[in-house]
């Protein structure tokens, strides 16, 4: 039984320092131009299992994808699979998962669920995506910039709709990495509190700028534009509300005209064209949506390399 003092998890976007995450970057992208086969598979003969509590196209495919591709095996456990704190308590699914696979991927509601899981396992256990965090994404947003900008650091970009987990993972990451993040959001709906005084903490050390505003004209200059969906899944009610809360907040031609002429345009998809971004702006050059959605398998594979490998 491995000590459990030595397992690393990939929880939140700040359980990574700025080498960590710059190593899986660079790991990323060489396993990225590699292709689809490894002469030496590095997780051969291991297993991922991967829970769900919400449903996803990008991350079911590209973590069971991603660890074929390693040369391991995926396991897909659905809500009717395991009923997380119901069935059986999160304690007991982390120990028992623990005693047959190699790493645990958990795409839950409450965040508090993932860190239950990291508490009782012992092998790495990654948030696929919580209420409150959505680190995976930020590994594969921040490859996507680095292809178009080619670093990091002193980059100034924006994200653009709900104060969400992915704005959260934004602010954590950039404040690392020393990039500048200015979230900009409806009144009512910014970051959680400590979410901006954790990231300002980190960014005094890094250089990096973190702002907080309902000001849509932020926008202007801005090497990065990133959106998500007005509402998330399980805020179904809200979402018409929100779609009058919310109009002007939204990646269209006219934020195209106040930020930088090379800006490049991020979204995390699933797109609601026509509400926080529309079809044609998504569509132009600047766009590196669906390079970013393919950035997910490369991101993660390797950051299951650096945990399992």
């Amino acid at each position: 039984m491995p000590d459990k003092s030595e397992i690393r998890h990939f929880v939140s976007m700040l359980d990574f320092s700025a080498d960590e995450i710059a190593d899986v970057l660079k790991t990323a992208k060489k396993l990225k131009e590699e292709g689809r086969t490894h002469a030496d598979p590095p997780l051969a003969g291991k297993t991922l299992a991967m829970i769900f509590q919400k449903p996803s196209l990008r991350t079911r495919v590209s973590f069971e994808t991603g660890m074929t591709q390693l040369g391991g095996h995926a396991i897909y456990l659905a809500p009717t699979d395991i009923s997380l704190g119901k069935r059986e308590t999160t304690e007991d699914i982390a120990i028992v998962l623990s005693r047959y696979v190699d790493i645990i991927m958990a795409r839950v509601f409450g965040h508090d669920i993932v860190e239950d899981l990291a508490t009782h396992a012992t092998v790495p256990v990654i948030n696929g995506l919580s209420d409150y965090e959505h680190p995976c994404q930020i590994l594969a947003d921040f490859q996507t910039i680095i292809e178009r900008k080619g670093a990091l650091e002193g980059v100034n970009a924006c994200y653009i709709g709900d104060g969400n987990n992915v704005a959260h993972s934004l602010m954590f990451g950039a404040a690392r990495m020393g990039m500048h993040m200015t979230v900009i959001t409806p009144p009512g709906y910014e970051p959680e509190g400590e979410v901006t005084r954790e990231a300002n903490e980190v960014a005094s050390n890094t250089g990096s700028k973190i702002t907080v505003t309902n000001d849509v004209n932020a926008t202007a200059g801005m090497d990065v534009l990133y959106a998500d969906v007005w509402a998330s899944m399980g805020q179904e009610s809200e979402a018409e509300d929100r779609k009058k809360l919310f109009s002007d907040y939204r990646i269209d031609a006219d934020t195209m005209g106040r930020a930088d002429k090379d800006a490049v345009i991020l979204h995390c998809l699933p797109a609601h064209y026509g509400d926080e971004i529309d079809y044609e702006t998504s569509r132009t050059p600047n766009s590196a949506i669906f390079d970013q959605a393919e950035n997910r398998m490369h991101a993660q594979k390797a950051l299951m390399f650096h945990l399992a490998g």
